[in-house]
Formats: structure tokens, sequence, C-alpha cells
């Protein structure tokens, strides 16, 4: 008597067949789901450059808002106390303020 193994082996071999078609469709895909990984690392999505440009606005805003409430307390003593050093001060902050307003959009009602 053999024993069971001839029933078996076409239970087993139904069973693993299985197994290697999921193995073969998972080595068949790999290749492209590498590749489109790849290009969605090196791509930047449009709502992610929008998230980065807004950040750099208000990068820039909040920057031009520390100079103009600078310049204004340096305009004071400038004027008030006659501080040559805070003239001098309040003309390199006039000057960093006019390069910096070509790079922050007007905001209508602001």
């Amino acid at each position: 008597m053999r024993g069971p193994t001839p029933y078996l082996a076409p239970l087993l071999a139904f069973a693993l067949s299985g197994c290697i078609a999921s193995t073969l469709v998972d080595v068949a895909t790999a290749p492209v789901k590498v590749a489109s990984k790849a290009v969605d690392l090196a791509t930047t999505s449009q709502s992610e450059a929008d998230e980065k440009r807004g950040r750099e606005l208000r990068k820039r805003e909040q920057r031009l808002g520390e100079l103009q409430r600078q310049r204004d307390k340096l305009e004071k003593k400038c004027i008030s106390d006659r501080d040559h050093r805070a003239c001098d001060e309040l003309s390199a902050v006039n000057a960093e303020i006019k390069v910096m307003l070509p790079q922050v959009p007007y905001a209508p009602g602001r």
C-alpha cells in the first residue's frame, strides 16, 4: 500500500498553481511598479507646486511686514531724534523693501 500520496499529488499541484501564478504576476508587474514610483518621485504634482509657492509668498509677505515695521521705527528715530545711525539704517531698509516689493503680489483690499 502506498498511502495517500496518489491522492495528494493532484491536490497539491492544484493548490500550488495559484501561488505560482501569483508570483509570476508579481514578477511581471514589478518593473512597471518601480518605474511608476520613480516617475512619481521625480515629478512634482500641481498641488505640491502650489503649496510650495504659497509658502514662499507667505515668507516674503512676512519679511516685508517686518521691514515695514522696522522702517517706521527707524523713521521716527531719524526724524525726531536726528539719529544719523537710524537714518543710515533707514536707507538700507528702504533699499531692501524696494528689492522685495516686486516679489510680493499685490492683494486688493489690503
